[in-house]
């Protein structure tokens, strides 16, 4: 298939309810921690970087829109995301409709349905799937059958050996022509049929060949409780180092790093100042090219701070004009960019507000609220506070406020010797 542009749509079913996996007050298996981020994140991760796919649709529980966008976070930038059905059947006729919906255009060759709860799906899977691509049949990732495998009657008792030649275990993605597999998807919901367990089955059915490629063993779907703590060690195991892998552990110290950010802006007339990303009403505003939002400057050079990136004037110079005014979450956001990009956890951020006025308390929570959606935090990591000069120096004086802030953030690897 290389040499010719093929135009691929990826489906990444994630509205199952996981029920096998216990605890559904922790939520569905697709949303559970893992490695820093939620199993969909690493998922859909694999398939942005593999950049095989001009459009990716998500598809997942209606009410779960608040779930997945907290375990998304920026990716739900580059994905389309639709709501699915009770099965997984219906789900991914869901998607193949989302993908129709395109214009001309827009409309994919082919399409790819994954399992959001297979985490571990690789670039090089991917690309031997985009490699046997066609028109004449559907590609399936499946593995040869390893163990003995026993059939049994209805009290358990083994009634044969079944011989293993020829068996494989089936794994997603799933690949096929778009348009063959969206008409044997609506022909088999217009006969009532949706108990298919996964798409080559119903392609199967409807007499649509299926050709095998080699799948992989570290494509694994998370479906019980123990795959997520294996899943958690063989992510471990992805993110060590090699210095890692060879020093002993007890020698091995976490690379955690702080940073120290302050700042000052003196008072104006004006009504109200802006800290943390709230407007306060007050008789004097902060001076400053941006909104003057103190704190978020001291955050932002304390987040800067963790990845030695310089400081907030290096990356948004005050001398241009282009951020004359700007909301200072802009600042936050790109440090915390930076920081993801280098696959580091933000731990904990501390700020302290130096000032004789406004009252800090009053607005606190929805300061912690704001900080929350800018850090991707939790508010027990956050903690906002002020305090006066006891009417010492400039800020004893009314004359502006200060702000300090330290940051903690944790980089995957060990501090070297």
């Amino acid at each position: 298939m290389k040499g010719r542009i093929i135009s691929n749509a990826a489906i990444i079913l994630a509205a199952g309810r996981g029920e096998r996996i216990g605890s559904p007050e922790n939520g569905p298996k697709q949303y559970r921690p893992l490695g820093g981020h939620a199993v969909i994140f690493h998922t859909l991760k694999h398939f942005l970087d593999s950049g095989l796919f001009s459009t990716i649709i998500l598809v997942i529980h209606r009410d779960d829109e608040m779930l997945c966008q907290k375990a998304i976070g920026d990716l739900a930038d580059h994905v389309t995301i639709v709501h699915g059905g009770n099965t997984r059947q219906i789900s991914t006729l869901c998607g193949l409709r989302a993908l129709n919906s395109l214009s001309v255009a827009n409309k994919p060759q082919y399409v790819f349905i994954h399992d959001g709860a297979r985490p571990f799906v690789s670039g090089l899977l991917l690309e031997r799937i985009d490699n046997a691509l066609s028109q004449d049949f559907g590609i399936l990732p499946a593995v040869a059958v390893s163990d003995t495998l026993k059939r049994a009657d209805d009290n358990g008792i083994v009634v044969e050996t079944v011989p293993r030649d020829h068996l494989f275990g089936a794994q997603t993605p799933q690949a096929f022509p778009f348009s063959k597999i969206l008409e044997l998807h609506e022909k088999a919901a217009n006969l009532g049929l949706t108990g298919f367990t996964d798409d080559c089955a119903l392609a199967e059915w409807a007499g649509f060949g299926i050709k095998l490629v080699a799948g992989s063993s570290e494509n694994m779907k998370i479906t019980w409780p123990a795959d997520l703590a294996i899943a958690e060690l063989r992510m471990k195991k992805e993110t060590m180092t090699n210095q890692e892998k060879q020093t002993p552990a007890s020698f091995q110290f976490p690379d955690v790093r702080t940073g120290n950010g302050y700042d000052v802006h003196p008072f104006e007339p004006g009504d109200g100042v802006t800290l943390c990303g709230v407007k306060i009403a007050y008789e004097k505003k902060l001076s400053g090219h941006s909104d003057a939002d103190v704190a978020l400057h001291a955050l932002t050079d304390a987040l800067l701070a963790t990845r030695g990136a310089g400081d907030i004037g290096t990356h948004f110079p005050p001398s241009d004009p282009k951020w004359k005014g700007v909301s200072s979450d802009i600042f936050v956001r790109h440090a915390v960019s930076i920081i993801k990009e280098s696959k580091g956890r933000i731990a904990n951020v501390d700020i302290t507000l130096i000032a004789e006025g406004p009252k800090v308390g009053p607005h606190r929570k929805e300061m912690t609220e704001k900080l929350m959606d800018m850090l991707g935090i939790s508010a027990d990591r956050i903690s906002v506070k002020a305090t006066t000069n006891e009417k010492l120096g400039f800020v004893g004086r009314k004359e502006g406020i200060a702000a300090i802030a330290t940051a903690t953030v944790i980089y995957p690897g060990s501090v070297p010797e």
